[in-house]
């Protein structure tokens, strides 16, 4: 049977309704006790800290002074401005950095500054600084080159930068690894000699700090609050967006800064953000008159992929005029062509992953190698990463992804007699294995490599790919040694039906805005009926109606096929998910995000049991069967003629892939209720009797051929003959 996740449930129904705490909440606030909980949870143990968490009272904006080199970074650009130097912006092709180049930009050119901005190409250039994009931008004539969201580790282009008669300023907030870049000023809280006390800013953060400072510096008439509330009124919503996309945590002075930007863009958002929303409605009208509500989800669903799609398959740079439109007539066209080229990520992004599906299926050996190495000729080296992170999220297992698109016969310096192929790869990692720690155990054997526990990048060079393989998989065995090979998936409390409500799913938007350290809350529910599933989107998720109480709910399971769920209408399931509201055509209704979804316990246990049942008889061991479970397992001439007729019916309309439990929801549809276990029994005599051929691949039974027969006596079986005899019905 398909093994389920392990679920951890954090607080259930009857822990919910004993918490006195909670109680205490709800009844103070007038909210509902699931509401109180999630508080409780997140720290809030008495109504008053209940209210300053909602109210945001306990987090304040720090002196962004207080940073190091911050007065430097002020003085350095309003002198270029005042001298009409020649400034630009050197950003990421990220959101965050997309997002941080157009706040930069849009100040600068309210001070009439001369300035521009340079966002290098992801395939042609790669991430950060280079030689060839200094260069460029000297003999552009500039004067002033200010990174944003990069620039940390750019120690040599620094000096570079010095040598061309430039002068560099750095924004940055990734970690800093080696000594600090030789420039005018380095902005970055995670300076090691930098005092900021909030070191989790996104790039954009950081330079939303020096604009406040650029703006006091401005303003010696106005008060810091009055300098910063101009920033933010005019920027908060780029720095929402940046910080929610780079996946930042979502508290102290990024708490703030998230729901002023969120309430600035459901105020009156910018043209760009109004147009990109209206653009990405699946049916592309602008007939709907129901507004979107803007929330993290909304941001990190679906805006934040349309901008980073710009950078991933053509130029960020695009993303970036989106923002700095004027006008909604401006933004329209840039808003449309983001859309296609997010369809157009999505579709290369799915080919990749039916491409890795395959190879996995073929080649991974998940016994031995807990690593999935996987690579091509042909992958895009801006969409790996995506595919990565849904390969590890599907197999809870550390992925690494190499592409050597474009990078056919690159010469080996040191041997001109020999070519090399060099790969650009993408890495996903899980709890429990560092993986740059992992990759530093492969460094001999690696051209490059860089990034976070969770996430990195590499090159490597073709002919150290099988070495690499075996050792990496050598040093996550040791790592993942005592690590549940079944993911955890967790849900913070139990609702019952009376629970889930339009009133319920309306106050979680009081604990906005969500993102790391405030996760948008998980529930779990059980014993709800399926009453109906049907697969969308080309079949890559499904809609299901689940029986909740009185009513009839939809949920969407979304990256899950009908095979995933193995669930059918009739089964009782238990789900993890998340409360949502559905807008189609004016109507509102409350829908579920499922998270996952698995046959209750009873149910599992039960079918465990037949098929370990029919193991056993399939092996001939002889089995105390109870009645009942005689008739379940063991099949007649009549039940074995049906399985048999529906799989030559099938194999003439091409349907001839099932899960075993999907073959019985088929079956059950025609009027013939058959248990797994009974159907594994009759494809083994069919199949012992030549009258079909089929193969078991990665948990689907694959018809392959009805063989055209003469009528054949089941009693030649020798494990149905075994099986009547032994247990005659």
């Amino acid at each position: 049977m398909k093994k389920q996740n392990r679920w951890v449930v954090h607080t259930s129904h009857a822990q919910m309704e004993n918490n006195t705490a909670a109680r205490e909440i709800a009844d103070d606030l007038g909210i509902t006790l699931p509401t109180a909980t999630l508080l409780c949870r997140r720290g809030c143990l008495t109504p008053d800290e209940a209210r300053d968490f909602l109210s945001k009272k306990t987090e304040q904006l720090h002196d962004p002074y207080s940073m190091k080199d911050m007065e430097t970074a002020v003085e350095r650009i309003l002198s270029a401005v005042e001298n009409k130097e020649k400034i630009v912006i050197y950003g990421d092709y990220d959101v965050d950095g997309v997002t941080a180049v157009s706040c930069l930009y849009l100040f600068l050119q309210e001070l009439e500054a001369d300035v521009s901005y340079y966002i290098p190409s992801r395939l042609g250039e790669g991430y950060g600084m280079s030689e060839g994009s200094v260069r460029k931008l000297a003999d552009a004539g500039n004067n002033l080159i200010i990174t944003v969201d990069t620039g940390i580790t750019a120690s040599a282009e620094a000096l570079l930068i010095k040598e061309l008669g430039m002068e560099l300023i750095v924004t940055d907030h990734h970690e800093c690894h080696s000594e600090i870049p030789d420039a005018v000023a380095v902005v970055n809280p995670k300076r090691p000699d930098c005092t900021y006390p909030f070191k989790e800013l996104a790039g954009v953060g950081v330079v939303f700090k020096l604009l406040c400072a650029l703006e006091i510096a401005l303003n010696p008439e106005k008060t810091v609050t009055e300098c910063v509330r101009r920033v933010a009124r005019d920027y908060g919503d780029l720095v929402a967006i940046g910080t929610i996309a780079d996946v930042m945590p979502v508290r102290d002075e990024n708490r703030l800064i998230v729901s002023y930007g969120i309430a600035l863009m459901e105020a009156e958002a910018r043209p760009g953000i109004v147009e990109l929303i209206d653009a990405s409605r699946s049916d592309g009208s602008k007939s709907s008159t129901t507004k979107k509500k803007i929330t993290a989800s909304l941001i990190g669903y679906t805006i934040a992929p349309r901008i980073n799609a710009a950078g991933r398959i053509r130029n960020a740079s695009l993303a970036v005029e989106l923002f700095l439109a004027e006008d909604c007539e401006q933004a329209a066209p840039i808003a449309k062509e983001l859309c296609e080229i997010n369809r157009e990520r999505q579709n290369v992004e799915n080919a990749i992953v039916e491409a890795a599906y395959a190879q996995i299926l073929e080649n991974h050996d998940f016994d031995n190698d807990p690593v999935i190495v996987l690579d091509d000729e042909t992958w895009h080296h801006g969409i790996i990463g995506i595919v990565a992170s849904r390969i590890t999220e599907k197999y809870n297992c550390p992925t690494i992804l190499l592409s050597f698109e474009g990078n056919n016969n690159v010469h080996d310096p040191e041997n001109e007699n020999c070519i090399h192929d060099i790969g650009k790869g993408s890495g996903r990692s899980i709890k429990g294995m560092n993986l740059v720690d992992a990759l530093a155990e492969c460094s001999d054997l690696l051209v490059k490599f860089g990034g976070h526990e969770l996430a990195a990048g590499l090159t490597i060079r073709r002919e150290n790919l099988a070495a690499f393989k075996e050792r990496i998989n050598k040093y996550a065995r040791e790592c993942l040694k005592d690590i549940d090979s079944i993911p955890a998936v967790e849900a913070e409390c139990e609702l019952i039906p009376s629970e889930v409500t339009m009133e319920q799913v309306n106050e979680l938007y009081y604990l906005e805005p969500y993102g790391v350290s405030n996760p948008v809350p998980v529930f779990y529910m059980g014993h709800l009926p399926i009453q109906e599933m049907v697969a969308v989107g080309g079949g890559k998720h499904v809609r299901l109606t689940l029986k909740i109480g009185k009513q009839n709910v939809c949920a969407m399971a979304f990256r899950m096929t009908v095979a995933d769920i193995d669930a059918y209408p009739g089964d009782i399931v238990d789900v993890l998910f998340t409360l949502d509201i559905n807008e189609f055509q004016g109507n509102t209704t409350l829908q579920l995000i499922v998270k996952d979804i698995r046959l209750t316990a009873e149910q599992y246990d039960a079918e465990s049991r037949d098929y370990a049942l029919s193991d056993s008889l399939m092996e001939g061991e002889k089995c105390d069967l109870t009645v009942g479970e005689q008739i379940r397992l063991i099949p007649t001439r009549e039940e074995c003629g049906v399985v048999y007729n529906q799989i030559k019916h099938d194999m003439t309309v091409h349907h001839h892939v099932y899960t075993l439990r999907a073959f019985c929801d088929k079956l059950k549809n025609k009027g013939h209720m058959f248990s797994p276990g009974k159907v594994r029994l009759i494809l083994s005599i069919l199949r012992e009797l030549q009258l079909i051929e089929m193969s078991l691949q990665d948990g689907m039974y694959v018809f392959e051929r009805v063989p055209s027969a003469a009528k054949t006596n089941l009693e030649n079986s020798t494990l149905y003959k075994r099986l009547i005899t032994d247990y005659p019905r």
